[in-house]
């Protein structure tokens, strides 16, 4: 960003970073835009999750550099890989030159050589021994003919300026997936190479439009890994109960039980039984950052521990569970693994039981030993951000009795989606209606990230009010029924300062 002039003040304010921060690259330049008005002309924005279209038309002096970065366009259609079809021979402009001189030659015209990763630069010359060609890159080179700055680099070494035609032969091997799967599929279709890496597994989630080709996708993918030795294709959305989704294998091994590594942590698990996103690294490690030593967690919907085994290992006391038994078996798996098996309580429950009990007992036999300069923090993480928000009203009267601190409070993180215009303003709205009670001005929310166009996954935080948590006694309990003077439902609506 220094290098195309942006004020350190643009930089530094604590909008743009925040919002930076929260934005795929791309987008930044579009957060340049909204304060200094323009986009640095060397950069096209692309969509997240990089789509290619081919152009609709190409000029002549783009020709040949577009052969250089396209297949042979026979293959266009092609749903079974068939690596031999994509072979192509582009004529290219090189320089004939003494082998002596290569290197100082390559150093003197390094932006006119042909930088493309992969081919090689520099080859033999058939017809001298002693010297070798140079490749120069043919969208720089259009006329096969040098320019002035060049030719006066070629006379100081000695080296004749006439620039020759050589057929360059390209093979699959010299092509990138995109370019591939660019060249085989429709013209104008959108072609995806990204995809979520979870250990060996490649994990896509592709458009009805490229089923037909997700076989050869598959094996391009794993052809231009090196790691992935299995990709999968997601074949329906998400199962709310156990937040895991069926998947076709398209190419590789059928072995989905893997490892990963997460913030220098490891885990394995099975990806096609339990839930694993990749992209939540950066919100498991914040959510932990916030944790200190000798704090508390509570983990609602656990998956396999990526926010309990690592505060576990920041010494934290940590609860931890799943309703799906495959994840609470890898959680346990995990704990093991990283050596916090007798620092995480691992249960087996539906998140509201889960509530309802461990946590409301733990809770009511911590809070009220609590003293104010006790530094103890209660943490409750929900991250089920399809249902979440409607577990918030366990929180209604789950404790008895009069809090001894509000700042012992469990802070709660809980995660929804939203495709409202206003994401934050609809996830605090549907808060509220759970527990409820207004969290105006005692609640922060965090875009974590864009699950899809027009939906976005946020975290929203709050300290539970006291007049939601606890429901005060009666004073009269002791007398008989019929001589009490209030009844729960009284007490129930009486607010608490918080």
């Amino acid at each position: 960003l220094w290098r195309f002039g942006y004020s350190a003040r643009l930089l530094k304010t604590n909008h743009f970073r925040t919002a930076a921060s929260n934005t795929s690259f791309p987008a930044v330049w579009m957060l340049l835009a909204q304060y200094s008005g323009t986009i640095p002309a060397r950069f096209v924005v692309v969509k997240k999750y990089s789509f290619f279209t081919m152009p609709e038309t190409v000029p002549e002096t783009d020709k040949a550099n577009l052969e250089l970065y396209s297949p042979h366009p026979g293959v266009r259609g092609m749903t079974l890989l068939n690596r031999a079809a994509f072979k192509r021979t582009v004529v290219v402009p090189v320089l004939k030159v003494k082998k002596e001189i290569v290197n100082t030659l390559m150093k003197s015209l390094k932006h006119t050589v042909l930088q493309r990763p992969g081919l090689k630069r520099v080859v033999e010359d058939t017809e001298d021994e002693d010297s070798r060609l140079v490749i120069l890159d043919p969208h720089k080179i259009p006329e096969f003919s040098l320019g002035e700055a060049e030719q006066e680099v070629l006379k100081q070494l000695n080296v004749c300026p006439e620039v020759s035609k050589y057929n360059l032969e390209l093979t699959y091997e010299n092509f990138k997936s995109e370019e591939i799967l660019r060249a085989v599929l429709p013209e104008g279709q959108e072609v995806t190479s990204g995809f979520s890496r979870v250990g060996h597994i490649a994990h896509l989630n592709l458009r009805d439009h490229q089923l037909p080709y997700r076989y050869l996708i598959g094996q391009v993918l794993i052809d231009k890994n090196p790691g992935i030795t299995c990709v999968v294709n997601k074949t329906n959305i998400i199962d709310s109960t156990y937040r895991n989704f069926q998947m076709e294998v398209l190419a590789g091994e059928g072995n989905l039980v893997t490892k990963v590594k997460e913030n220098n942590i490891a885990y394995e698990l099975d990806f096609s039984k339990v839930y694993w996103n990749p992209r939540l690294s950066t919100e498991h490690g914040r959510i932990v950052e916030l944790l200190k030593p000798g704090d508390v967690l509570f983990d609602v919907f656990a998956g396999i521990g990526p926010f309990a085994i690592p505060a576990a290992k920041k010494k934290c006391r940590v609860f931890a569970n799943d309703l799906n038994p495959e994840s609470y078996s890898w959680l346990l798996h995990n704990c093991k693994l990283n050596k916090v098996d007798n620092k995480i309580k691992a249960f087996n429950m539906d998140g509201r039981d889960f509530l309802l009990g461990p946590v409301r007992e733990e809770l009511s036999k911590e809070l009220p030993l609590l003293k104010e300069e006790q530094n103890t923090s209660f943490h409750i993480v929900m991250n089920l951000p399809a249902l979440a928000i409607e577990f918030l009203d366990v929180f209604r009267h789950l404790l008895v009795g009069e809090p001894c601190s509000t700042a012992g409070l469990p802070m709660v993180h809980c995660y929804g989606f939203s495709k409202h215009d206003d994401p934050a303003k609809d996830i605090q709205e549907r808060a509220e209606a759970s527990l409820g009670t207004s969290l105006a001005g005692r609640c922060s929310t965090y875009l974590v990230r864009n699950v899809a166009p027009n939906k976005e996954m946020l975290c929203i935080s709050f300290r539970i009010p006291a007049d939601v948590l606890y429901k005060r006694p009666c004073p009269d309990e002791a007398k008989p029924a019929s001589k009490r003077l209030c009844t729960s439902k009284d007490f129930s609506e009486e607010k608490l300062p918080s």
